[in-house]
């Protein structure tokens, strides 16, 4: 009887910090998520860019989670499309650098081949947020788009 009891009572314990934890890990979104983003991203665009922009604006149709949120860059020009942060639309993103002088927005576009998937690590602020934290991107060509969705760590 005392051993059911000590089991139980060791489950319970276990369920209680499990379920802190994954609290605490839902706050903001995973490496896994924000590939299943960019999958949702390509999908997107490919169907219909126009719409598929608007709604990386404005963050509908599943393309705002928590701190996850996809951006585009045209290629050609480095003009930002879609961004987290929309004050930055229409800038060149090539110009942009983290509080490092990391050049990421010229290497973002850089290392975007279609049909690839590639990881740009910098900081940047998450949304709402003023401080730079790490970040990885990841990141694809789309036609003559260079898109992403990144994750802090």
């Amino acid at each position: 009887m005392f051993g059911k009891i000590m089991i139980a009572a060791v489950a319970g314990a276990a369920l209680s910090v499990s379920t802190c934890a994954f609290a605490q890990q839902a706050k903001y979104g995973t490496a896994a998520e924000a590939k299943a983003m960019l999958d949702k991203v390509i999908v997107a665009v490919k169907a219909d860019k126009t719409k598929a922009l608007e709604m990386f604006n404005k963050g509908e149709g599943g393309f705002k989670d928590r701190d996850l949120q996809p951006f585009c860059s045209q290629v050609s020009d480095g003009k930002l499309v879609a961004t987290t942060v929309p004050s930055l639309l229409g800038t060149d993103a090539r110009a942009m650098k983290d509080k490092a002088g990391k050049a990421f927005g010229a290497e973002i576009i850089a290392v975007a081949v279609e049909g690839k998937v590639a990881e740009v690590s910098y900081s940047f602020p998450r949304p709402g947020e003023a401080e730079p934290v790490p970040k990885v991107s990841y990141v694809t060509r789309i036609g003559d788009l260079a898109c992403g969705v990144g994750y802090y760590k």
